[in-house]
């Protein structure tokens, strides 16, 4: 395993340290630590944020309390999605995080839609960046580096000192593995990532980040989320509130509720064979009836094993049914991969 990285300049990320099999299996069966500069981060101030971003985005930021944030999409006037992002109740402001790709389209769409309203907008990028540690050791790491993390429910932040600075600490939401986010100054990145390595958490890169992801089912918006995609075919019902009121695209949300379920849905594949390609066809009986959206082969303790996520028809979505791509064969499976996640 190289370090060199850990003395990088903040913000910066890598593929990998080495060893991408060993840097996976840390962050699902140990500990790992990883850089999240490719984040991005917006402030939202002015006495009508609450009602403005309320009005902007899927998920109710109206009754969200101080100190706890939701996942939401932002969809145009015809439902389709234009992005997905966390937002955060930070008492005094909202603070939007999303993917960097998605940073310019974000804050053009928030100040379309800034008309008479009490709102100012800021991407404070450069002033707060995170860390993030995952795996079933991820709070007995924290703890020894000497962040003592209360109990925190899914997306609850709460503020923290360590060695005399400020940063923030908040609970992650992906249901396959305990994670957490830290937020400080640039400035401290580099000591507490090195602090985080000597209390035992092993530096991983974006390759064993992304297998995470897969594993745990996560879409990526403009890989496995794409605007053509309606909200609830892309089975992130978390990123969706029916009783908020209005937002842009609300009318089209509502419709497909009252009507019923979409034609199609995002689900996991088990692959058997050749791993397909990104865009390949699903096929049953010669006929297409899906798509892949990302796939890998995940480096395990037991030795290798290909997962896919895409979308496919809701009739040929059973667990186990038996499909086609190019070169393998193809089981639709719940997610996240239980199996993976299984001590």
């Amino acid at each position: 395993m190289t370090t060199t990285a850990l003395h990088d300049k903040p913000g910066s990320t890598h593929a990998d340290f080495g060893d991408v099999g060993a840097e996976f299996r840390a962050l699902v069966a140990d500990c790992g630590v990883y850089d999240l500069g490719g984040r991005a981060k917006i402030a939202l101030t002015g006495g009508d944020r609450v009602r403005w971003l309320n009005g902007m985005i899927t998920n109710n930021v109206r009754d969200l309390a101080t100190g706890h944030g939701v996942y939401a999409f932002l969809l145009n006037p015809q439902g389709h999605i234009l992005g997905d992002l966390y937002a955060y109740n930070r008492g005094d402001s909202f603070l939007v995080d999303t993917d960097q790709s998605q940073l310019e389209k974000l804050l053009q769409v928030f100040d379309h839609y800034i008309i008479m309203d009490d709102v100012e907008v800021a991407n404070v990028s450069d002033k707060l960046i995170a860390l993030g540690v995952a795996g079933p050791r991820a709070r007995e790491v924290l703890k020894s580096a000497g962040l003592e993390v209360p109990d925190l429910n899914p997306l609850q932040s709460a503020d923290l000192t360590w060695q005399g600075l400020g940063l923030t600490v908040v609970r992650g939401d992906n249901p396959a593995v305990e994670s957490y986010e830290l937020w400080l100054s640039p400035a401290n990145v580099t000591s507490l990532r090195q602090a985080l390595v000597n209390a035992g958490a092993r530096p991983g890169g974006t390759a064993a980040l992304d297998l995470l992801r897969v594993a745990s089912g996560v879409p990526r918006y403009s890989q496995d989320i794409r605007e053509r995609d309606l909200p609830q075919e892309t089975e992130q019902q978390r990123a969706l509130h029916f009783t908020k009121g209005c937002y842009i695209g609300q009318e089209i949300v509502e419709r497909i509720r009252s009507r019923g379920n979409v034609h199609r849905k995002f689900t996991g594949f088990e692959v058997q064979g050749a791993l397909p390609a990104v865009g390949a066809k699903i096929q049953a009986s010669g006929k297409d009836v899906g798509e892949i959206t990302s796939a890998v082969s995940l480096p395990l303790a037991r030795g290798e094993q290909a997962v896919a996520l895409g979308y496919i028809r809701r009739e040929f979505a059973e667990p186990g049914k038996e499909l086609e791509a190019p070169g393998a064969r193809l089981k639709p499976t719940d997610l996240p991969f239980a199996e993976v996640f299984k001590p």
